[in-house]
């Protein structure tokens, strides 16, 4: 059993939440995360009409205390049953992804967060994307994104085991832009054409990092020089960041100063503007 990615960080822990009654079996924890978030892109794919409120405030939640908090103040039913969308907590790929990991860390399966790129959304686009990655009790590790599901998605794989091509990790994406198998102008954000290219590859991989080591990042948030120059040392770097693979290499790399997610950040929060942040304390789960 993998206990570091058993371990909550400030952002994942459920604070006092009674997991007693939550399931242990992913797949299960997986559609009880579906049942409680809506995408806040997507009220029309769903049919409902998301308040002004929710759609700029509530994606801008950064620990899971907070998500639950706000879903008990909508609803006071279980967490195990399905929410009406006008009592779910409206937010991000990134959320489901957080909330998914806390729930299976609270329940003893081992899970993390990862920023990547899927395929699946836009036809020969990689769309900048968050999944959660968990451990099977023989060591290996799956992708689930608990944001799609069949009915309305209609992938063709079970979302709790993306295949690796169709969810593309952060560092493997640099890896192919970098020896030219992959074109970097078809990794970023669909919907924001400015957010695309080299630059926001390197963004990527940085927060990524960041997520496996403590630091679950929400997907604007900016330190360093990754979206601005990058110089050759960058480069060097971050080959260096795509190229770990062990929880220790990942360690000295998230210490390095060029890399460590600094107490103050800079959030360019998509409905709110640019705006600073200070975070808590790094988190204490040893390297």
């Amino acid at each position: 059993m993998d206990d570091f990615h058993l371990r909550q960080t400030p952002y994942s822990d459920p604070g006092d939440l009674d997991v007693a009654g939550l399931p242990r079996d992913p797949r299960r924890l997986t559609g009880l995360v579906r049942g409680l978030l809506l995408h806040r892109l997507e009220g029309e794919r769903f049919g409902c009409a998301i308040p002004e409120e929710r759609l700029h405030h509530d994606a801008e939640s950064r620990y899971v205390t907070e998500i639950l908090h706000l879903l008990h103040e909508r609803g006071s039913g279980p967490l195990t049953g399905e929410r009406p969308y006008d009592q779910r907590f409206v937010g991000t790929c990134r959320d489901f992804a957080l909330l998914l990991c806390s729930l299976l860390r609270a329940t003893g399966t081992p899970a993390r967060v990862r920023g990547g790129y899927a395929t699946y959304f836009v036809t020969g686009f990689h769309d900048e994307h968050w999944v959660t990655e968990y451990q099977l009790p023989d060591g290996s590790w799956l992708l689930a994104d608990p944001q799609v599901h069949d009915d309305h998605y209609g992938v063709p794989f079970d979302p709790l085991d993306v295949p690796r091509d169709r969810f593309v990790v952060a560092g493997q994406a640099w890896r192919a832009c970098r020896a030219g198998e992959a074109d970097p102008d078809t990794f970023g954000v669909w919907v924001e054409p400015g957010l695309r290219g080299l630059e926001p590859v390197a963004h990527s991989a940085v927060l990524d990092l960041a997520a496996l080591t403590g630091t679950e990042p929400l997907p604007w948030d900016d330190w360093g020089p990754w979206d601005g120059h990058l110089t050759e040392a960058d480069l060097a770097l971050l080959d260096t960041v795509a190229a770990a693979g062990t929880t220790e290499e990942l360690g000295r790399l998230s210490a390095d100063p060029r890399l460590a997610v600094p107490r103050e950040i800079l959030s360019h929060a998509a409905f709110l503007g640019p705006r600073s942040v200070t975070l808590p304390e790094p988190s204490t789960r040893p390297a």
